[in-house]
């Protein structure tokens, strides 16, 4: 069960590995286009037509029509890999159970987007779990757990490449696990730590991804690369006549320099080869962006078609 490239690359690794797939549920085929006329099938569904296998798209998961559907695939084992969240008479449904890949080290990060979240803190390490299911979303059992450093200059697409791969092996190695009868599990409970406070991994929205900058160079920093290339950091570019536009950040650098005079905002530029943002605390050099009906370009194409004299961000 899952819908993005993350989930296709452990239904591959399952796929070559010769296990018995009965079926394969992911969301239904999404509108595009201009009037939405256009049906998209997700990856998972694109992958799993491709190599023959029986694919279930439900609206509802407690559909009573999916549900005999599923049921009837008699299936021993059930995996979930960026999916919806799953109702009980679901999960519940085969003889080994069913558990999940997510990526983080749970108990940390539950939620929609760990790895967004992860890079956005500046952690230095994350990595993937597994873990059977129960009521509460991500609160089950830890089957198996790998860690993985993150990178200073990692945007987040690295670190979900990496997870993906990875994750690949940890589904395969859970699944045998299971076969095998060799499986132990450590309740969450047991991997929480006073001093250590839970942090949670909630649904990114456009509001979410305007960059504070404020909190200084470093968070900033994080900020941009937590959320590049999608769905993309972005400011506000204002002019003394009071005028606005969206500018997305993809890449930058930072500097740190507490000595810096120049107000949080202030653009810093040549017009030509380097534009810069002032901090509290240091500046961001921008390497990557786009404005508001552009492309995305670097920074030297950038300021070959805009000007930055009047303008700040906020």
């Amino acid at each position: 069960m899952g819908t993005p490239d993350f989930a296709v690359e452990s239904l591959r690794r399952l796929v070559e590995g010769g296990y018995n797939i009965v079926g394969v549920v992911t969301m239904p085929d999404k509108p595009m286009g201009r009037h939405g006329s256009v049906l998209q099938p997700s990856p998972v569904k694109q992958y799993a037509v491709g190599h023959g296998l029986k694919v279930l798209q439900p609206e509802r998961l407690k559909n009573e029509t999916f549900v005999e559907e599923l049921r009837s695939l008699q299936a021993d084992l059930q995996i979930v890999v960026a999916f919806r969240m799953l109702p009980e008479i679901v999960w519940n449904m085969p003889r080994l159970g069913t558990f999940n890949l997510h990526a983080s080290l749970l108990p940390q990060y539950r939620g929609a987007a760990p790895i967004n979240w992860a890079v956005i803190n500046g952690d230095t390490e994350t990595g993937i779990t597994t873990f059977f299911l129960k009521h509460e979303i991500d609160t089950g059992e830890i089957i198996d757990q790998v860690r993985i450093p993150i990178n200073s200059n990692d945007d987040v697409e690295a670190v979900h490449d990496r997870l993906m791969m990875l994750g690949g092996d940890l589904v395969v190695k859970t699944v045998d696990a299971l076969l095998n009868g060799t499986v132990t599990t450590v309740p969450q409970e047991e991997l929480m730590h006073d001093n250590e406070p839970l942090r949670p991994a909630p649904k990114i929205f456009k509001e979410t991804c305007k960059i504070d900058w404020s909190k200084g160079a470093k968070r900033a920093y994080d900020f941009v690369r937590g959320l590049s290339p999608y769905p993309a950091a972005w400011t506000e570019l204002v002019n003394e006549k009071g005028e606005r536009l969206t500018l997305k950040v993809f890449k930058a650098s930072m500097e740190l320099d507490p000595s810096t005079q120049h107000p949080t905002g202030t653009l810093l530029t040549d017009n030509k080869t380097h534009l810069s943002i002032a901090l509290p605390d240091g500046y961001i050099h921008l390497e990557s962006l786009q404005l508001a009906g552009k492309k995305r370009m670097d920074v030297q194409d950038f300021l070959r078609g805009f000007r930055c004299d009047g303008w700040k961000v906020e």
